[in-house]
């Protein structure tokens, strides 16, 4: 048991770890367009500016605010909804604006509850210098340490709600004697403690989140009143209820199964009559048996009608202020969504379960039913993970292979996959375990065992007992054979038969992939669907103008070794003139092939100006190359400056100039 702990506590501290440093969370509502539009020149002042997105937002006094050159806020402030449309956002702009360089900052909450925020500059009459700098003004990421926390709470509470359901369901279904047993009470009391502790601190860092802000921030009351009035306060908000409601669930499941069912008493022979035979006696032990069992049953039937209602309310306090409260056929993906995330706790939790239960007593008939639940499970995840896979991406390949969500929605069906093929190992283990206990005992090995404490009484009792004490060397000899042979009566009580060992580390090893699952579920949750991300790509107005591609060849050498230590940048710029541009970075080695290195970076400088670095927003997009848009105000002789990393240690910087009309 200790080692199975001390294997899920790393499983925990890596699910940590690999979320703090996860990327940060791509915006759900992309900006789709802005009027005026984006780097665009318009030849006089606008009475406001408006910004359009893929959905819904919710927007606060500040969250789209314009400044002038000199960085001094020229908006009327309040923002609204254009035309009353929930997925715009427009803000006034004072008289007598001067001819310039303007930035827009805007930050809001989309409509699944996750922020989004960004910055994009225009100008009236001409372009202008600009002491603002749009990458540094308001951008859609909170602070670092609020983000990985806030990522972490939120994976903490899958987790936790998997823990919960999962084991309670294998007590009701599998297992009810279970709900006695230590261990599995402490796994329900985990579970609900876990999801109580993550629903508090998500609620509490939900504002520094969407604000941007740091820690300071977490115990601001007016932040927490905030996040209340938001669709996902209002479902943290619910979830707290329902832990209540939970805590009162268990103590009744662990109070009402807790008890091992009694037996029915076997009648007294002077009362069975000297008429009755074996068959009557039989008979009637059943039926007592059955008369005793019969409340037992009903407190099962009545308990598991409360946990999957409970446990639905749960699951639609996650499905109600995520993906599923928002885009196609909401009707049919709330309750879909809430099946999901129910039956990947049955599963999930579910191995947890029987992982400890065959350590304490679980025998063949629970592994069995179990092995039942879980077919089911992964059924209901199939049919429901296929709806929302069609759902998040649509019919596109390209949404689905060159998005993050659909890259990530890749990782988790292999991830599901293997899980379902050390699930099919776990049957054939289950299977040898039930013919096994079916299995009539050996009578040689049954007699052993029956003589073995005969010999060591005989041995114990004989009349020379005082001779070992009379040889020392004698008498170490067989303490220490009665040690080893204490040992290995503990650890086969501890391991049980191979074929239960051999279980259990399947078992493991379902739970350790599971563990998986659940960060990148996670991760997916925080990334905008397939669909929204194609649909931000053509929207995206292209700034692209064929014959008009300046390209920049870099040779660079870090001074290190390995790949990449060594080769040519090349930087393309399309189209060259103030604005925005499209810019696309090609590392090669020196053979001519891409090469991949840990960073490379594109920052502009015009020196005439004193402007700048600008620095670029790099993309990958397959093997040794990077896309991006430089934003270049002005026209000049700029010059482009190119990082590239080969190691820790290694990097070297190029600077070329490159003339901007």
């Amino acid at each position: 048991m200790r080692k199975v702990l001390a294997w899920l506590t790393t499983a925990g501290a890596l699910l940590v770890l690999l979320l703090g440093t996860a990327a940060p969370a791509q915006a759900h509502a992309a900006l789709l367009r802005t009027d005026p539009a984006q780097n665009s020149v318009v030849a006089a002042a606008p009475g406001g500016v408006t910004l359009t997105f893929s959905e819904g937002v919710t927007l606060n006094s500040d969250s789209v605010r314009v400044l002038d050159p000199a960085g001094k806020q020229v908006d009327t402030g309040n923002p609204g909804h254009a035309d009353g449309r929930a997925d715009t956002a427009r803000v006034g702009l004072r008289g007598g604006l001067a001819n310039g360089t303007y930035t827009v900052a805007w930050r809001a909450v989309s409509e699944d509850t996750h922020p989004v925020g960004g910055a994009f500059v225009f100008s009236i009459g001409a372009p202008s210098d600009t002491s603002v700098n749009p990458n540094t003004v308001q951008g859609e990421n909170a602070d670092p340490v609020v983000s990985a926390l806030y990522g972490t709470g939120r994976a903490v509470a899958y987790g936790a709600f998997a823990l919960l359901v999962g084991v309670a369901a294998f007590v009701l279904l599998c297992w009810p004697r279970g709900a006695g047993n230590r261990s599995v009470q402490r796994l329900l009391m985990t579970g609900w403690v876990a999801l109580l502790a993550a629903t508090v601190a998500v609620l509490l860092l939900r504002g520094p989140y969407e604000k941007g802000s740091g820690l300071g921030q977490v115990l601001d009351l007016l932040q927490v009143r905030t996040t209340l009035d938001e669709r996902i306060g209002t479902a943290l908000a619910a979830r707290l209820l329902l832990l209540a409601a939970s805590g009162v669930f268990l103590s009744l499941l662990v109070g009402q199964l807790g008890q091992e069912a009694p037996a029915a008493e076997a009648p007294a022979s002077g009362d069975a009559g000297a008429g009755a035979g074996d068959e009557d006696e039989d008979e009637l032990r059943r039926l007592e048996q059955r008369a005793a069992e019969r409340p037992q049953r009903e407190a099962r039937l009545a308990l598991g009608g409360g946990g999957l209602l409970l446990a639905l309310a749960l699951a639609a306090t996650w499905a109600g202020a995520d993906h599923a409260a928002v885009g196609l056929q909401v009707w049919l993906a709330l309750p879909l969504d809430m099946l999901h995330l129910v039956a990947m706790a049955c599963w999930l939790g579910g191995l947890v379960a029987l992982l400890v239960g065959l350590r304490h007593g679980a025998g063949a008939a629970a592994a069995d039913r179990f092995s039942a639940v879980a077919l089911a499970s992964v059924s209901v995840l199939v049919a429901t993970g296929l709806y929302q896979a069609w759902r998040g991406v649509g019919w596109s390949w390209s949404a689905l292979v060159d998005t993050r969500y659909g890259q990530l929605l890749l990782v988790k069906v292999g991830l599901v996959l293997a899980m379902v093929a050390v699930a099919w190992f776990s049957r054939r283990w289950t299977g040898r375990l039930r013919t096994a206990a079916d299995a009539p005992p050996d009578r040689d090995a049954t007699a052993a065992g029956r003589a073995a404490p005969d010999v060591d009484r005989a041995d114990a009792d004989v009349p020379g007992s005082a001779e070992p004490a009379q040889d020392p060397a004698r008498a170490a000899q067989l303490a220490r054979q009665r040690a080893a042979l204490s040992q290995a009566r503990v650890r086969r009580a501890r391991d049980g038969s191979p074929v239960r060992a051999g279980l259990r580390r399947s078992v493991l090893i379902e739970t350790g992939i599971a563990c998986a699952v659940l960060v990148v579920t996670t991760l997916l949750t925080n990334s905008p669907p397939g669909r929204v991300a194609a649909q931000v790509a053509a929207a995206a107005p292209s700034t692209a103008v064929p014959g008009r591609t300046v390209e920049l060849k870099l040779p660079y050498d870090t001074k290190g070794k390995g790949a990449g230590a060594r080769g040519t940048a090349a930087l393309t710029l399309n189209p060259a003139a103030a604005g925005g541009n499209q810019l696309t970075l090609a590392v090669t080695d020196p053979t001519g092939q891409p090469v991949d290195v840990p960073e490379a970076q594109v920052s502009f400088t015009l020196p005439d100006r004193d402007l700048g670095p600008l620095p670029v927003t790099l993309a990958k997009a397959g093997p040794g190359r990077w896309t991006g848009t430089a934003q270049l105000p002005l026209a000049g002789d700029w010059v482009a400056a190119v990082v590239i990393r080969s190691s820790d240690i290694d990097q070297d910087t190029e600077t070329k100039q490159v003339k901007i009309d």
